[in-house]
């Protein structure tokens, strides 16, 4: 399994509603941020895979409020791959504030999709080759 803590981000004035707890929307951003460091943190990157003729669409997002994040916490964002990708790639996220506690946690599910036909198609090699070890067996 692939895992990667993205470091800290704050939460800003714009992010919250009325009460001054994070809008419900903006988890969605929150799991973008995280898959595309997690990525990142790999040295594999969006914009040279979609640059490639590959698009990563979003399929499926879950997600479930524990706890509110507020105006100014510091956030961190845990994400997890579980099974190396096939025409689809599973991200888990579990969000944190500064005092670690557990706010947030989320499943997105994207696939793999030719830009050119629009049909559904492997994970880049290069994202393979960069997983693998990960998901190598225990000896």
């Amino acid at each position: 399994m692939f895992t990667f803590d993205v470091p800290p981000i704050r939460v800003r004035y714009a992010d919250t509603d009325q009460m001054g707890y994070v809008y419900y929307g903006n988890y969605a951003r929150f799991y973008e941020i995280g898959r595309v460091e997690a990525l990142r943190s790999l040295g594999f990157h969006y914009k040279e895979m979609e640059d490639s003729g590959v698009m990563m669409p979003v399929y499926e997002n879950r997600s479930r409020y524990l706890k509110p994040a507020r105006y100014d916490d510091l956030l961190t964002i845990r994400v997890r791959i579980p099974d190396l990708p096939t025409v689809r790639v599973v991200f888990q996220y579990d969000i944190f504030n500064q005092e670690e506690e557990h706010l947030n946690t989320g499943e997105t599910t994207l696939v793999f999709q030719n830009r050119a036909t629009g049909k559904l198609c492997k994970a880049p090699t290069e994202l393979m080759d960069k997983l693998k070890p990960f998901f190598s067996a225990a000896v």
